[in-house]
This record gives structure tokens, sequence and C-alpha cells, in this order.
């Protein structure tokens, strides 16, 4: 005889991966003071993707997965261009201020309930 498992219904996936990505809007939102727990929150997401799959929070998952690897690029290059003439101070400056609207966009369409996309 085998054991089985019960499944998760779709809408406590729901509700998990939405609880997720709100949490990893909340360490990006951190991550504008420190950088440090933007790492750790680009973990969540790639370690807790094929939880979401098929879900809402995927989206979600997808927008800050690409939040986090713009701002690296970004972040590089800002601090690559310094001695040009403060080029990479604008860089920064305005690379910040991207992710500021990534977080607030993202956050406030799964509030709502809507993709990211």
């Amino acid at each position: 005889m085998s054991e089985q498992y019960p499944t998760r219904s779709q809408e406590a996936r729901e509700q998990s991966g939405r609880d997720l990505a709100i949490m990893v809007y909340l360490i990006q939102a951190i991550s504008l003071f420190t950088a440090v727990p933007i790492f750790i929150g680009v973990l969540i997401n790639y370690f807790k993707r094929s939880d979401v799959r098929g879900t809402l929070a995927e989206s979600h998952f997808r927008w800050q997965i690409r939040t986090f690897w713009f701002w690296l690029l970004w972040t590089i290059v800002g601090v690559c261009t310094l001695w040009v003439l403060g080029l990479g101070y604008v860089i920064l400056a305005i690379n910040w201020i991207w992710v500021v609207y990534r977080v607030i966009r993202g956050w406030l369409v799964l509030v709502d309930r809507r993709p990211a996309y």
C-alpha cells in the first residue's frame, strides 16, 4: 500500500508564493541602505523558484531576479567609472532610483494581486 501525501491546494501555493515575494521586496527595500541583504533576497528567489511555478508570484520572482542582476551590473559599472569626472556617482544614483522604482512598483502590483509584467 503506497502512502499518499496530501497535495497543497493552489490557494495555499499562491499565498505562500505571495508571502515569499513580499519578503523579498522587503529585503530589497532594506538593501537600498546596505547592499548585503539583496544577495539573500535573490538566493531566496532562486531556491524557491520551483515552488512558485504557475502562481502569481512567479512573475514577481522573475521581476526580483532581474532587478538584482541589473542592479549588480550597473553597480559594477558605476564603481568602475567613479574616476571619470564623477560619472560613476551619476550611474550609482540613477541605479538606486531605478531599484526604488522596481521595489515600489512590484510591491504595489503584488498587493493588487496582479503579475509583475
